[in-house]
């Protein structure tokens, strides 16, 4: 999963300086699952004006229809890559995050997610409570995944692991992995 790699964050309204960094290693990652066949979503804000719960703390952004609600183009999503637009911090909640999972791999599902995206101590640690809750492994890609401070991207990691048994691995890691 690719949370939240928008024009709003990365270079927006709601910028987060710390975002360039984990780019390459997202972009490397999802180059890598596509050419395994294994499925990549892009879990994206895409919010309306009457979504005044987040209107109220953080501003208007990655309004539905904007440039700022649109995919970075460092990581344009490919032709077979799934799209979820979001209205909340979890990539499932009011989604059909959940549905296209169960439909994977004939029927079967699948049984991990690994997260990548913006941001570890929101997006990334609510959409890996929703995961946890539905019982999936939880992957996050420690360097593919990043938040304001690095105090505020230590402490997502650290909830994840401790509270929903996440395990925190290095991108080149997995893609040995996806590669072997």
């Amino acid at each position: 999963m690719i949370i939240d790699m928008l024009n709003d964050f990365v270079h927006g309204k709601l910028k987060c300086d710390r975002a360039q960094r984990i780019i390459p290693n997202i972009r490397a990652l999802a180059d890598a699952a596509r050419k395994k066949g294994i499925p990549v979503f892009y879990c994206n804000d895409e919010h309306l004006p009457l979504d005044t719960y987040e209107m109220k703390l953080w501003g208007p952004h990655a309004m539905k229809g904007t440039e700022g609600a649109k995919v970075i183009n460092e990581l344009t999503p490919a032709e077979s890559d799934y799209i979820i637009p979001k209205r909340t911090y979890s990539a499932f909640d009011g989604t059909g995050l959940d549905r296209a999972l169960k439909g994977l791999y004939g029927g079967k599902g699948a049984n991990t997610v690994i997260l990548t995206g913006l941001h570890t101590n929101m997006c990334d640690r609510h959409t890996a409570y929703d995961a946890f809750v539905r019982d999936l492994d939880i992957v996050v890609v420690e360097d593919g995944v990043d938040a304001f401070t690095e105090s505020d991207h230590v402490s997502g990691l650290d909830y994840m692991t401790k509270i929903y048994g996440a395990k925190v691995r290095k991108a080149s890691e997995i893609i040995k992995e996806i590669e072997d």
